[in-house]
């Protein structure tokens, strides 16, 4: 038979196969490259195994956690390397499922010094690509190591707690102390007119005693009325009327300043009361501006007889707060001007705070009532003031909001249900 000969047009096509075939060889060792060597990086120990159980691959962190070379478990069955008690707990994370149905367990490995600690272990399903179950990729880590990680994000969360509370801690103590002020200012005039009403009635004790002792020793009647005149006995005896009077009005004074703080100091935690509206906002309002020692233009707009059922002292609190906070921020306010309202909506009570300041920047509007946000210079503010309000606020039944009004300033609302 003659010698068969290719054409050169078939050689050149044998030539271009070959090449295609290098080609895709060169393109399926890189694939293998890079798919071993991301199974290798993974922290995580990781093995692969067949339908049966066989183990058919296992990466770097599996040899090294149990001691085990690829030899030693490669073709055995993954039962092998278990621990003998877990054996129960293998057969779910091995079983046929859908693709999507991931296993969650625990195992313990062998190793040749005995079990290891318990591992987490993920088991997903494996398939071919008409669907079929092949097998698991079981993927774990030590729980010891997750334990630490939770104890030290558990230990992190606690020392947040800790923080958190000794600011609030630190902004209950600021308001008891600005509390404080208002009470030392608001004590100040009628302790001080009773003083001086004391001092005087000292020594007109001292004038009636003298002239009452020549009256005992039986004076000449020219000696007692030049000695009458001379103590001004009779201006005494007119003037009495009216220190006592004014003893008593400052008495009166003190005492209600006295019960306004001890029903506000010692109001419990989530006790309810019917509230005075008018007398919340007068005695919350005055002590803060007074604290505050600015003259500013304050106007009350209250309704009389508007009643409230809730916390007073924490009421107060917001009060003061919001006033405290609208003083601020008409530091550079030429005449600074603060309007306090409460009237009826309905079944609720409408609270508005509103200055003449230069009203919220609209970048800091949407985190007023953030924990820890201000706008004040370092010192001068913790950042907890508007949130501890919006908070109080909210356990009342209402919500506290800010808005900057359209002819300047800001307002500060919030409604309350009515008693």
């Amino acid at each position: 038979m003659p010698k068969a000969t290719h054409s050169p047009e078939v050689g050149e096509a044998e030539s271009l196969l070959k090449v295609d075939l290098e080609h895709k060889n060169a393109e399926l060792e890189e694939a293998q490259t890079f798919v071993t060597n991301v199974i290798e990086s993974v922290s995580d120990i990781l093995i692969v195994c067949d339908a049966r159980g066989l183990v058919q691959q296992v990466n770097s962190a599996f040899q090294n956690a149990l001691g085990r070379s690829v030899g030693d478990v490669v073709g055995r069955n993954i039962a092998d390397v278990i621990d003998a008690t877990d054996s129960a707990k293998l057969v779910p994370l091995l079983k046929p499922r859908g693709t999507t149905d991931v296993v969650d367990g625990e195992l313990r490995f062998v190793t040749e010094g005995g079990s290891t600690d318990l591992f987490a272990i993920n088991s997903s399903p494996r398939h071919d690509h008409r669907g079929r179950f092949i097998g698991v990729v079981l993927t774990g880590r030590p729980i010891g190591e997750l334990r630490r990680a939770y104890e030290a994000l558990h230990k992190a969360h606690h020392e947040l707690q800790r923080a958190q509370r000794q600011l609030v801690e630190q902004e209950k103590m600021a308001s008891m102390g600005r509390l404080v002020a208002g009470v030392a200012h608001e004590l100040n005039n009628p302790i001080s007119f009773v003083y001086g009403n004391i001092h005087t009635l000292t020594r007109y004790r001292a004038a009636i005693a003298a002239y009452l002792d020549a009256i005992h020793d039986r004076g000449r009647a020219s000696d007692l009325a030049a000695l009458k005149k001379s103590l001004r006995i009779d201006d005494i005896l007119e003037d009495f009327g009216p220190l006592i009077d004014g003893t008593m009005e400052g008495a009166v004074r003190i005492s209600e300043i006295v019960k306004n703080l001890r029903r506000l100091s010692f109001s419990k935690l989530g006790e309810v009361e019917r509230v005075n509206i008018e007398r919340l906002i007068n005695t919350a309002a005055l002590w803060a501006v007074r604290t505050k020692q600015v003259r500013i233009d304050l106007q009350m707009e209250l309704e009389p007889e508007l009643w409230i059922s809730g916390n007073e002292g924490q009421l107060h609190q917001v009060i003061v707060n919001l006033v405290e906070n609208a003083i601020d921020a008409m530091r550079s306010t030429e005449q600074p001007r603060l309007v306090v309202s409460a009237a009826r909506g309905g079944n609720e009570i409408l609270f508005r705070i509103s200055d003449n300041g230069p009203g919220i920047d609209k970048d800091h509007i949407n985190h007023i009532f953030e924990p820890f946000f201000t706008t004040k210079r370092v010192g001068e503010g913790t950042g907890l003031g508007m949130w501890i309000s919006y908070g109080i606020v909210r356990e009342h039944g209402g919500e506290l909001v800010a808005a900057n009004e359209p002819e300047g300033g800001a307002t500060f609302s919030f409604a309350l249900p009515a008693v």
